[in-house]
């Protein structure tokens, strides 16, 4: 059965840090656009970073650089989100997604979500930013 499962949501004081897992069981990483989606209570999902594996090339959307590390763990088939310098408006469920790569690498995330064509999707994990 292909899945992906995500892990290491909480709770967490502003300026904290958090460590996001990606797993994913019945296919590989190989070649695929591995992208971190965030959704607030009544806000739209939004692409927060995305992995390459093809280039090895990542991207954050604007809110998120120089705080969120992207990276993957080929031998645990595993990718990562190491967030730091938490701020309550990073509070979210957060999940991942992948999509096969047939040609290019990771979706333009200023994109809207719904063009990206990610195949499989984790179900989240809850991210709560709060004193």
């Amino acid at each position: 059965q292909l899945q992906l499962v995500e892990s290491g949501g909480g709770l967490v004081q502003p300026g904290g840090s958090l460590r996001l897992s990606c797993a994913a069981s019945g296919f590989t990483f190989d070649y695929y656009a591995i992208v971190w989606f965030r959704q607030a209570p009544g806000k739209e999902r939004e692409g927060v970073s995305c992995l390459s594996t093809s280039d090895g090339n990542t991207y954050y959307t604007d809110s998120v650089k120089g705080r969120f590390t992207i990276s993957r763990n080929n031998a645990k088939n595993t990718v990562y989100l190491q967030m730091n310098s938490l701020k309550p408006e990073d509070s979210a469920v957060y999940s991942c997604a992948a999509r096969k790569i047939i040609s290019g690498g990771c979706p333009s995330l200023r994109l809207p979500v719904n063009s990206y064509g990610m195949d499989y999707w984790g179900k989240g994990t809850l991210v709560t930013v709060s004193s």
